[in-house]
Formats: C-alpha cells, sequence, structure tokens
C-alpha cells in the first residue's frame, strides 16, 4: 500500500503541530422537494442559504480564501445531456452513467498520467469510460492562497456498461474511486500533483473548493445555468476551528456534510482498520481488498466518517439504519424508551462504538436527505416544511425568506432524533417510524439473550471465593493506611503505624513486599493515597477537585511515575461544554463489551456473543472471572507482560515481540479475550 498524499497547503508535521489533531465547526443546510421534482430553483436558494451561512465559515489572513464551502445535488440529466456532446462524449440513458467532478494536478503531464490511470482502473472493473470534460472554472474572484494550490478541474464520464447490473453500479463506481485514489500514489506524479474524486455516482455530483459561499456559484458557472436542476441540494460552509483548510477536505463529501467535531475519531478510525480484516459480503466479497484500508489517511473527522457511512450504506444497509448505528440515541439510561429500541441499539453498539462529539450532520444518497443530532445536541439545527413540497433544514432561522403563511409547521433538530425527506415517497419519515421500523426487524432482544454474557451474572472462580473468604483487613484500609508507614507525619503530625500487607493478612501464598515498598516501587505519592485513592477506596466517589490538574507532564519529570501516567485521555479541545455525568446521565454510559467482532457487514444473532461490562473499571475479583471464561466463542488467555528487567529496553523489546506471537497463537487455537 502506497503512503497517502498530502493535500497541497496542509502543512507536513512539525515540532507540536500534526495534522491529525483537527476540528471543525460549520453551517450547513439543505432543500429539497419532497415530491421529487427537479428545478433550477432548488439549486438557486440553495446557493442562497450557502450565502446566509456566510458568517459560520472563514477565512486567513487571505480574505478571498475561504475555508471551503460546496454544494452537493442529484445529476441534473437534461443538462449533461447538451454539455457531453460538446466534449465529445455520448451518453447512454438515465441511470446507466455516472459522473464525477475529480481534482487534476495543474501540470499538463501529471493530469495525462493520472487521468489514464483513473481510465485504467475504471474498465479493470467492468466500467466503460465515456470521456472527459474540462468544468468550467472562473478564478479571478478567489483568494491568492487558493489559487497557488488550486486543482484542474474536469469531470469523468463512466458508463455502466454489459458487464455491470443497474443493482451493482454503484458499487462498483465506489470500488473504481477507491482503488485510484489509493494506487494513485504510486504512479510517480509529484508531491505537488495532488489527486483527489470529490465525487463519483449515477446518483449526485459534488461541486467544492478552497472557497467562500458566495465564490461557489461564480467559480462554478455550471451552477447557474437554468439547465442544471436538482430535486435537492446539500450545501456547507467551513470553518476550520483549528485546522489548514484545503480543497478536498471542503463539504460537502459524498454522502454528508458535517458541523462539529467528532472527538472520538482516533478510536473510531483505529477500531475501523482492525474491523477490515473480518469485511466479507456474499455479492462484492472479491472486492473488499481493493477497498482498504476504508478509511482514507489524512481526512478531516467528516471525511473519515463519510468514508464508513459509504461503505455501510453502499453494501447493503439503508441510509437512516447506518446514520443511527453511527450515531445511536442515547439509549442505556433512558427511561421511557421502548425495550425493543434499546434492544436495536444495545445489539447494534456490539458492531459498531458511537462517532460521538458534538455534532449536527445533514446526510444524502441522492433520494432520501436528512439530518440528525449527537446524542447531547449540542448543535443547533432547524427545519421548515412549506405548502408546496419544499422542505429546509439548516444551522439557523433566517436562512431564507419564507412567507409565514407558506409554513405547513416547523421544528428542530433533536439529540439523536432523526429528521428524514424522502422523494421516493413523497413525505417526511416521522423518527418514531424509522425507529420503530429498525427496532422491529429482528429479534434483537432475543438474539442478545441468547449470546450476550453478563460479568456480574458470572460466578467467582473457587481460589477467588477462598481467599475472599479468609481475608482478615479491608484492602482499602489497608491501601490508604500504606501512605504513612512508620516515619512519616499524617495530617496531625503524629507518627502513623506501619502498613499492613493486605496480601499476608489474606493468607495469598507466596513472598511478597510490604504493601509500602510496593507503593514506593510504583511511585506513589502520599497526595495520590490521600486525594485520590482514599476517597475511592472508602466510598466508592470519583476525586474532586477544582482550579484543574496541573501535574507535569509524566515524560517530562524526573521523578519514577506510575505508567499510566504516561497515557493521557483524548478529550476535546475546541466547543465541547463539559460533561456533567450525573445531571446528563441520560446520555452518558460506561457499559462496555469485550470479546471478539464480527463482521460489520452482516447482521447476525453471534455478533451478539461478547462479554458485557458495566464499567470498564474492574476489580480483582472480576478480573478473575474473565480469566476463567471458557463458553462457546468467549474463551480467555492469559499472557505474561513480564521481562527481565536486566536486559532493559532491548529485553522489553524482545517480550513485545513474543508477546503478540503468543497473542496471535492463542487467537488460533480459540482465544477471544
Amino acid at each position: 500500500m502506497t503512503p497517502a498524499r498530502r493535500s497541497p497547503g496542509l502543512p507536513a508535521p512539525r515540532g507540536l503541530y500534526d495534522p491529525a489533531n483537527e476540528h471543525d465547526a460549520c453551517g450547513v443546510g439543505f432543500i429539497v422537494n419532497m415530491h421529487g421534482r427537479r428545478s433550477h430553483e432548488i439549486v438557486r436558494r440553495a446557493l442562497q442559504i450557502l450565502e446566509n451561512l456566510t458568517h459560520r465559515g472563514a477565512c486567513g489572513c487571505d480574505p478571498l480564501t475561504g475555508d471551503g464551502a460546496g454544494i452537493l445535488v442529484q445529476i441534473p440529466h437534461d443538462f449533461f445531456a447538451a454539455v457531453a456532446p460538446q466534449a465529445g462524449i455520448r451518453l447512454p440513458a438515465a441511470g446507466d452513467w455516472a459522473v464525477g467532478n475529480v481534482f487534476l494536478p495543474p501540470s499538463e503531464g501529471d493530469r495525462e498520467t493520472a487521468e489514464r490511470f483513473f481510465e485504467q482502473v475504471c474498465r479493470e472493473e467492468g466500467l466503460e469510460f465515456l470521456g472527459w470534460r474540462d468544468v468550467p472554472t472562473d478564478n479571478r474572484g478567489i483568494g491568492g492562497t487558493a489559487r497557488e494550490v488550486e486543482p484542474f478541474v474536469r469531470q469523468a464520464f463512466v458508463g455502466r456498461g454489459k458487464k455491470v447490473s443497474r443493482d451493482h453500479f454503484e458499487w462498483k463506481l465506489f470500488v473504481a474511486r477507491k482503488r485510484f485514489g489509493i494506487e494513485v500514489g504510486s504512479l510517480g506524479i509529484s508531491e505537488r500533483a495532488f489527486v483527489y474524486v470529490c465525487s463519483l455516482s449515477a446518483k449526485t455530483v459534488v461541486y467544492k473548493g478552497l472557497l467562500l459561499a458566495d465564490q461557489v456559484a461564480k467559480y462554478y458557472p455550471d451552477l447557474s445555468d437554468p439547465g442544471f436542476t436538482s430535486a435537492l441540494a446539500l450545501v456547507h460552509q467551513r470553518y476550520s476551528t483549528n485546522t489548514f483548510p484545503t480543497w478536498d477536505l471542503a463539504h460537502p463529501f459524498r454522502y454528508i456534510a458535517h458541523n462539529g467535531e467528532i472527538n472520538t475519531v482516533r478510536g473510531n478510525t483505529n477500531w475501523m482498520h482492525a474491523r477490515e480484516s473480518m469485511l466479507a459480503h456474499p455479492v462484492f466479497g472479491p472486492d473488499l481488498d481493493k477497498i482498504k484500508p476504508v478509511i482514507r489517511d489524512g481526512g478531516s473527522d467528516s471525511a473519515t466518517f463519510d468514508n464508513v457511512l459509504e461503505l455501510l450504506v453502499l453494501a447493503g444497509r439503508p441510509l437512516e439504519e447506518a446514520v443511527s448505528m453511527l450515531i445511536p440515541e442515547p439509549w442505556s439510561g433512558h427511561e421511557t424508551m421502548a425495550d425493543d429500541l434499546k434492544a436495536y441499539y444495545e445489539y447494534q453498539a456490539c458492531l459498531m462504538e458511537p462517532w460521538d462529539g458534538p455534532a449536527a450532520l445533514a446526510f444524502t444518497d441522492g433520494v432520501k436527505i436528512g439530518a440528525t443530532l449527537d446524542r447531547n445536541g449540542l448543535r443547533p439545527g432547524r427545519w421548515w416544511q412549506m405548502k408546496d413540497g419544499l422542505v429546509v433544514m439548516a444551522s439557523e432561522a433566517g436562512v431564507l425568506q419564507i412567507p409565514p403563511g407558506e409554513v405547513v409547521r416547523k421544528g428542530r433538530l433533536r439529540p439523536g432524533r432523526m429528521f428524514l425527506v424522502d422523494t421516493k415517497e413523497g413525505r417526511i419519515v416521522e423518527d418514531d417510524e424509522i425507529k420503530r421500523k429498525l427496532a422491529t426487524a429482528k429479534p434483537w432482544r432475543e438474539w442478545i439473550a441468547a449470546n450476550q454474557v453478563r460479568l456480574d451474572a458470572l460466578a467467582d472462580p473457587a481460589h477467588v471465593a477462598e481467599v475472599t473468604a479468609s481475608r482478615a483487613v479491608e484492602p482499602a484500609a489497608a491501601l490508604v493506611a500504606g501512605g504513612n508507614g512508620a516515619g512519616h507525619a499524617n495530617g496531625n503530625g503524629n507518627g502513623a503505624p506501619h502498613a499492613v500487607d493486605p496480601w499476608r493478612a489474606a493468607g495469598v501464598a507466596g513472598e511478597r513486599s510490604s504493601l509500602l515498598e510496593l507503593q514506593r516501587a510504583f511511585g506513589f505519592t502520599l497526595e495520590d493515597l490521600k486525594v485520590i485513592l482514599a476517597p475511592m477506596a472508602t466510598d466508592g466517589a470519583e476525586p474532586i477537585g477544582s482550579m484543574g490538574n496541573d501535574t507535569p507532564l509524566a515524560v517530562l519529570s524526573d521523578r519514577p511515575q506510575l505508567l499510566a501516567n504516561y497515557f493521557k485521555q483524548l478529550f476535546a479541545q475546541v466547543t465541547n461544554p463539559p460533561l456533567d455525568a450525573i445531571r446528563e446521565e441520560i446520555i452518558t454510559s460506561m457499559i462496555t463489551t469485550i470479546g471478539s467482532e464480527g463482521n460489520l457487514l452482516a447482521t447476525t444473532p453471534e455478533q451478539a456473543r461478547l462479554l458485557r461490562l458495566e464499567s470498564p473499571v474492574i476489580t480483582n475479583a472480576e478480573c478473575a472471572r474473565i480469566k476463567s471464561l471458557r463458553q462457546p466463542g468467549l474463551v480467555a488467555q492469559t499472557i505474561s507482560l513480564v521481562f527481565p528487567a536486566a536486559e532493559g529496553a532491548a529485553g522489553m523489546r524482545k517480550r513485545l515481540d513474543a508477546l503478540r506471537a503468543e497473542a496471535s497463537a492463542a487467537l488460533r487455537e480459540g482465544a477471544t479475550i
């Protein structure tokens, strides 16, 4: 696999800067005729919405270079039927051809190399390449910064050909586009010659760039042609809070436009990479290796989300189901939610973890278009339905001047709820109807009851029960006492007694150091014991402090540190309000499942065969239960991390290599934990 090519204008990692640490917050909106009636008026009014969201975008020191803006529309068949022959292209019947906007290198040599390879990939995938059209562009109004990295924009027309059915056409276009994006880096094109396919579909087309909202229609004259029609249009104005904007990271992407931040994106991406080896499909299986990695390296949080949503939809999941998998409602603490809907979300949590963060997401597959909010509801969204069948959704009110008498009803997006317009059925599909259909599609609760195992339902192994019964002291009390050993002063200035070793008191066999010696060896401080561990051990309470944590980074400390101190949890750094787990209990959950995950593209009862933990923090007794687990599909194997300390770093590396080999062997022998 060739390394990902960096977008022009995006700096390389240097010092404390890394392009992986990126967030954005933007303006998003759409307009749709819910009866599917196409018109240029839809496109014109969508561009008006976009211009009225200008204040949600941004620019740098160059006031004419925006962070990015764009529009996604249905393919205007009549428009392309008129302009394609001018480029020498003969189009077959609607539905049998696709078009995509492609960012190509300004250099003619690099451009021709990329184009030839694109044509080759299409043919190898059984598609018929029809030709290229130069997309008319006018860069006179854009900023110098955007112009310096401006790509050459061309449209690729691709026919279905005789080898691909209509049902599989979108999938084959997806495979061709993915292959092109993954393999183009091996062609020897110069580093600055960035290549990117904005869209390639028989349903939709995306016009976007490093532009301000009011520059989109001026830069792309196609959008002002009266023959350029659509029944729906999705627009986006980007505000890249702390990113370097690039042409390819402008929205919309192929399925979504997004306002906010996905704060779990690194974990989501890592899990998606891990699941790739398990992907399988009864029809598209032979193509799956061609599209890996599923997530394009170097993409933003929104682009990453779009990559996964696209795979789920094209592999057969309905659009609304795929969105609900990625951004679920808060369900575990919801007191009034129907149990079958809870069971649906609980089952989907076995397949995919939430993509969490303050986010408003608009999405479309070219037939349905809708929006949803994250489970917290931390981004705004308003919608209006008009008498003539128009529906408008946007980040805020006032994006269009709509006479009040024309409004049938209006509302706002709600946390975890879905707003959906189906142009095929000609109506707004209510959230309750969507969720009822999802909840009753399969016997989710039966599948979970038959397969999922709860940690609290497992019995303690015999040796744990025996040790627990023979303990003579409370471990919590002994732990706290250990901080004030002989020779140390307590808070009153009085000497404290020797620490009691709970291991010896519990009768555990084997020679062990005293608790105080262990605490010293592992770097525990008096502050750790009094302020953090004492309330946790004695009251089961989370330690509470004020004014934040000003502890220096462990890696910069001259003193030995706890291993855990070298790891920090990733938190949102921009616009998130702090989470209150008590007042916001309904949207917080500690439930964790562990075990062997299955095929993300399948829906089977066995996908729920996991061990459920109510909290990721487990006791020694609970750990012993997991270690002794021997059930069908749930088999635990313990592997030692210990290495000879005298061998230093070399010994640690050697042990890590051996550990990986032992883990692989355990998996082959049936271990799942």
